[in-house]
């Protein structure tokens, strides 16, 4: 098959790219920059340049394509909400090429849209419309476009993870580099779901051979791991102190990574594991922090 990858050289993107070659498909991904092409080439897939705003090359690259992959998303927090919508946009526009055809559209999503609400893993069987975080709005538009008759599936990422980058971890420790402590709230018992990036790239390809229409995917390799660990491990990582904070003081501390660092965010992958036989085997997120090199800023692609 022919795939259109967005976020072909981003973090998880870049990753998808050989596995989808390896499995015998063509890739052509959207990149910006010569450079990014240059990256493309290498991996042996085709650039297509454009960005997440332009429509014309978003349409140009569905209408070549077979199936379309969308990793990408604008990791800017301070602009959340405009970003997730922004997203919806793009799925929208994806499903007014791919209506009428059986082209698969894969989106992404975070697995907090599966939370059931009663303090249990979120679930692939469970989409809260209401959820107050932002990024429901990509799975409100994966719904809309499910009812124009296009074969959606999305795929739900907890934080993803290697020695260079850990999803919103990587954040966190640009953030408590620049305070100079690393806090975390209450007595840090609440947990992080996560998943290595090579266990996630693998599930994309496996999304799209055996996945089912409608369906939604937990890619999570770790059910939760206790954020007190996460940033005992930061702590290590950067020699700088660890504390505790209230979630009153939380704010103060954390700015708007406070509506993250103090919940719980499991997730279960029994589902997704029964359907597809996916087997995660990558390190963990733990060991991934232990390895990193703290010199250096993280960053999320």
């Amino acid at each position: 098959m022919r795939i259109f990858l967005t976020g072909a050289t981003g973090f998880v993107g870049s990753h998808t790219v050989p596995e989808l070659l390896a499995a015998g498909h063509e890739v052509i991904g959207l990149t910006r920059s010569e450079r990014g092409a240059a990256h493309l080439a290498a991996a042996g897939a085709q650039a297509h340049f454009g960005t997440l705003a332009d429509a014309d090359s978003l349409r140009d690259g569905a209408e070549r394509a077979d199936a379309v992959i969308h990793t990408a998303f604008d990791h800017d927090f301070a602009n959340y909400v405009e970003n997730c919508r922004a997203d919806a946009d793009v799925i929208a526009l994806f499903g007014s090429v791919l209506r009428g055809s059986d082209r698969p559209l894969i989106v992404t999503s975070a697995t907090g849209m599966g939370d059931p609400g009663d303090g249990s893993p979120a679930l692939e069987s469970i989409f809260d419309a209401d959820h107050p975080i932002p990024r429901v709005a990509t799975e409100r538009a994966a719904n809309a476009v499910l009812e124009m008759g296009v074969d959606v599936r999305v795929v739900r990422l907890p934080q993803v993870h290697d020695p260079v980058k850990q999803g919103l971890v990587s954040l966190y420790i640009d953030h408590v580099r620049a305070a100079g402590s690393v806090p975390y709230v209450g007595d840090g018992s609440n947990r992080w779901c996560a998943a290595h990036v090579s266990d996630v790239a693998r599930l994309y390809s496996l999304v799209l051979a055996q996945g089912e229409r409608g369906a939604r995917y937990h890619a999570v390799a770790e059910e939760g791991v206790a954020f007190r660990d996460i940033a005992e491990a930061v702590a290590k990582g950067l020699d700088l102190p660890l504390r505790s904070v209230s979630a009153a003081e939380a704010p103060e501390h954390l700015s708007w990574l406070t509506m993250f660092v103090g919940i719980d965010m499991v997730a279960s992958s029994a589902w997704t594991r029964l359907r597809l036989g996916w087997t995660p085997v990558g390190p963990d997120l733990l060991a991934d922090l232990a390895a990193m090199d703290y010199r250096l800023d993280a960053a999320v692609s």
